[in-house]
């Protein structure tokens, strides 16, 4: 069921604290393990499919948000890596240039900070080849109707992806003004053939006032929470305080297990 939602632009330009709204590093507590153990198999994340639902014993009882995240950036940043990252998911040493769109879906459980409650945020990550993105027309406006979220992508080691973000931003924010806006730097742990520099970053930062996070190129270990955990909770904190935002109140309508089927929002 799609979220009617009226926001005023400068509640919306708010910045959010890191940890203001869900508990950071969570993940790292043991009344945690319960929830992440339904995301993980054999210390693992598990993959889970368009249609698939989360799983939790009948005793457990906790609600499941869903989201939209469209990842914006030219051709060889790191879209696709990113979203097999943020998934756990094995991420290919070859870059390849996707062809049309991918979804990939990402569960993460988050702890509200004020009621303490456990909260399942259903992340559809969308991803579109640059090249498909010039050649259809269509594909764009799909990628962001009815987006939650946008991740504007560079690359440390591409200085055009850098120069080229506030462009990316204006085009891919329109017609979509409600929405979360986050930039992500990618290769970052490449630190000996960056082209980017940390002044520039946090110049960028302070014209723009959106937060801009680093991700590493490793391959090797994409089953680290602790690695996507700041990324995917700054995602939950300002997505839920988008919403609240939009109603006005820190009641929200939440979909649960049972029904999911009836009111996934993508």
């Amino acid at each position: 069921m799609p979220r009617q939602c009226v926001v005023e632009p400068h509640d919306m330009a708010q910045v959010l604290d890191p940890g203001s709204i869900v508990v950071a590093d969570w993940h790292r507590s043991a009344d945690s393990k319960e929830f992440f153990s339904r995301i993980l198999h054999k210390k693992k994340r598990r993959n889970f499919g368009l249609l698939e639902a989360l799983v939790m014993p009948p005793n457990v009882s906790v609600d499941t948000v869903h989201y939209k995240i469209f990842i914006s950036g030219k051709s060889g940043v790191g879209k696709t890596a990113l979203a097999a990252r943020l998934a756990g998911l094995n991420i290919p040493n070859m870059h390849y240039e996707t062809t049309g769109i991918e979804t990939t879906v990402v569960y993460w459980p988050v702890k509200l900070r004020e009621s303490g409650r456990v909260l399942f945020f259903r992340l559809q990550l969308w991803d579109c080849g640059e090249n498909a993105l010039r050649r259809f027309d269509h594909l764009l406006p799909s990628c962001k109707e009815q987006v939650d979220a946008i991740l504007f992508l560079f690359s440390f080691t591409d200085r055009a992806s850098f120069d080229g973000l506030s462009n990316q931003i204006a085009r891919g924010s329109e017609p979509c003004d409600r929405v979360v806006k986050l930039v992500v730097g990618t290769k970052f742990d490449l630190f000996m053939h960056t082209d980017v520099t940390e002044r520039e970053v946090t110049r960028f930062q302070e014209v723009w006032g959106l937060p801009v996070f680093r991700m590493g190129g490793d391959v090797s270990n994409v089953s680290n929470l602790g690695e996507v955990a700041p990324l995917l909770n700054c995602l939950a904190e300002h997505l839920w305080h988008q919403d609240c935002v939009a109603t006005r109140s820190t009641i929200l309508p939440v979909s649960t297990q049972s029904e999911a089927a009836n009111v996934v929002h993508v």
